[in-house]
């Protein structure tokens, strides 16, 4: 492993195809029709979708809607980006597109969105129109999502780092989970013991608490809180049997840092990239940190990007 550390890295588990529940679509009205896809590779033109290997048949089906339906609305040159996510309740979608919200826009875009199984649409953090409250199931519970919220890009990975975290944390009695999100690993283990749940996202801390009122849950606690800027110390963290963190592409050094420092006997670690998760692995390491198997998890498929889990355990003594 980078940064001088070595671990067992166990066979990766892989996403099937047509999985992905998450995109961002690029939309750009040109002379010939209305293009909505990705950029192409280190370019900003915009590929026009019409046959994808990756995304859910149901997100693919619906840019074929979006392409007919939205034409009529774009002048020629104007862009638009248009955030995506299939939910049990429907589609949830967030547009970047012109300055505001005018009540014409607003009817326009109900008008021309309605039956394609939108749950939600905003622009900005103004509502469009909302014909069912988005959610997702996480640890058999029902999460009503705020808009464009984090979750895995897939449900079959989603379940791969649930079940590899669940292993890591044992019979842990008392959780701390970092960067929590709406809940993806600390409802599923909150079946197991109490959790409290650290995330910066104010509104995805109120959706993860309002879904842990479930009475088959334990008690799970909630704090709005920047683990860039103010981490858990070692003193807080002690209290602990476990740790999960799951930070985006930077990494956590501030709190692994403090991590290293604590009595903590066991840290689920979940990363997206590989080069952040070998260097906190080291700073836990020299902590007195043990390393155990890391497994990856390719639900990025035909890309270089991939998700690691990994899990850490105190040495006696330390």
């Amino acid at each position: 492993m980078k940064a001088g550390v070595s671990a067992e890295v166990l066979a990766p588990v892989i996403v099937s195809p047509r999985s992905r529940r998450r995109a961002v679509f690029k939309i750009k009205s040109l002379p010939q029709g209305l293009h909505i896809g990705f950029h192409a590779a280190k370019s900003h033109t915009v590929i026009d979708m019409h046959h994808c290997d990756v995304l859910t048949p149901g997100l693919f089906a619906l840019v074929g809607s979006l392409r007919q339906r939205l034409e009529p609305l774009f002048g020629v040159g104007e862009a638009a980006e248009l955030h995506v996510t299939e939910t049990d309740t429907g589609f949830d979608c967030t547009f970047r597109w012109r300055a505001g919200l005018t009540a014409a826009l607003t009817a326009e875009l109900t008008s021309a969105l309605s039956g394609l199984g939108i749950a939600r649409l905003t622009m900005g953090r103004d509502l469009v129109f909302e014909q069912a409250v988005p959610a997702v199931t996480l640890g058999g519970v029902s999460v009503a999502l705020p808009p464009n919220p984090f979750l895995q890009s897939t449900r079959e990975g989603e379940a791969a780092l649930q079940k590899a975290v669940l292993k890591i944390a044992g019979k842990a009695k008392a959780v701390a989970d970092l960067f929590s999100g709406v809940g993806t690993f600390a409802l599923p283990l909150a079946h197991k013991g109490r959790v409290h749940a650290v995330e910066q996202d104010k509104a995805a801390l109120q959706a993860l608490a309002q879904a842990a009122k479930a009475p088959s849950l334990k008690p799970v606690s909630t704090e709005p809180r920047d683990l860039f800027k103010l981490p858990l110390t070692p003193a807080e963290l002690n209290g602990y049997d476990a740790v999960v963190l799951d930070p985006p592409r930077a990494g956590a050094q501030a709190q692994v840092s403090a991590l290293a420092k604590s009595q903590v006997p066991v840290i689920a670690y979940v990363s997206c990239d590989a080069a952040s998760f070998a260097r906190d692995a080291a700073i836990l390491v020299k902590g007195g940190y043990r390393p155990g198997p890391v497994t990856p998890i390719d639900q990025f498929l035909w890309s270089s990007h991939i998700e690691l889990v990994g899990g850490f355990h105190r040495s006696k003594g330390r």
